[in-house]
């Protein structure tokens, strides 16, 4: 069952799917249909799974589902990362690599793999008040408060000049 992303409680179980490039208008139009159409018939062990999306900076795909009805199982969690997987194979992005970092600069938004912005840490052009995208929050409550934060705050502080 889908249903509006703002009104899910901040105890929602989030996932965060991050594109290697922006989604282009076309291909925003068809992830959210995807989205809603997969969303609406999800289910775990035959229950149906109270879930909403959203899409943030035309580069992330977040899955918030209220646990407080229905648990993910291993299952729907499998038919989740499946869903995803054709969804990148059609649209031609990656969403599945984890190895790489998004953060503001200038105002936008940029995506470098993880080698690169190492580099860029120990070269001075990241520093702690880099904003980054920390995707390995686990929850709704989690992600209004420390998804975007400075990169002294996140896991990305091991990489920045001391």
């Amino acid at each position: 069952m889908i249903v509006d992303f703002k009104n899910m409680p901040d105890t929602s179980r989030i996932w965060i799917y991050q594109s290697d490039t922006r989604f282009s208008q076309e291909q925003l139009v068809k992830i959210r249909k995807d989205l809603t159409s997969f969303l609406t018939a999800w289910t775990a062990h035959g229950a149906q799974l109270k879930a909403g999306f959203d899409i943030r900076h035309d580069r992330f795909i977040i899955i918030a589902l209220d646990q407080t009805q229905s648990q993910a199982s291993g299952c729907s969690i499998d038919s989740q990362v499946r869903f995803i997987i054709a969804l990148q194979q059609e649209l031609g992005v990656d969403l599945l690599d984890k190895m790489n970092v998004t953060y503001y600069q200038n105002d936008r938004v940029h995506y470098k793999p993880l080698l690169d912005f190492k580099k860029m840490a120990k070269d001075g052009a990241i520093g702690k008040k880099t904003i980054v995208f920390n995707n390995l929050v686990t929850n709704l409550g989690e992600f209004k408060d420390s998804w975007e934060i400075p990169a002294i705050e996140s896991w990305h502080s091991r990489f920045l000049r001391k």
